[in-house]
């Protein structure tokens, strides 16, 4: 279930929701020139570090492994990003969106019970 085609779509909306939460945080929390700094260099980073470190083969994504990582690491990063997600939509003064986007990301793993195993075990 956890590459359904529907799945996959809400996972790529999860994803770019997790990007425009800290780039909207990083907006919303400085002045001048330090929001662009802010708000590109978290998306950046966290893009960077969401497209680089991958399970080689993994089946949700392409099986491209730029730098190669155990199942564990790669769930501990997708699970880091979208709570920063989270926290960066609470604290940017959105709680509720905080709230079904944190919610929206638990169903997502729920449904992907079959990825979560398979990360585990490579």
């Amino acid at each position: 279930m956890g590459s359904n085609p529907a799945n996959l779509a809400l996972r790529f909306i999860l994803e770019l929701a997790a990007l425009f939460a800290l780039g909207y945080w990083g907006w919303t929390q400085h002045a001048g020139i330090w929001r662009f700094v802010w708000s590109i260099g978290l998306v950046g980073l966290a893009a960077i570090v969401w497209g680089t470190f991958a399970v080689p083969d993994d089946p949700s994504r392409s099986g491209n492994a730029p730098v190669p990582v155990p199942g564990f690491l790669r769930l501990i990063i997708e699970m880091v990003i979208f709570a920063a997600g989270v926290w960066a939509f609470y604290a940017a003064g959105l709680p509720l969106i905080a709230l079904v986007f944190g919610i929206l990301t638990l169903i997502h793993y729920a449904i992907s019970y079959d990825r979560l195993i398979w990360l585990l075990k490579n």
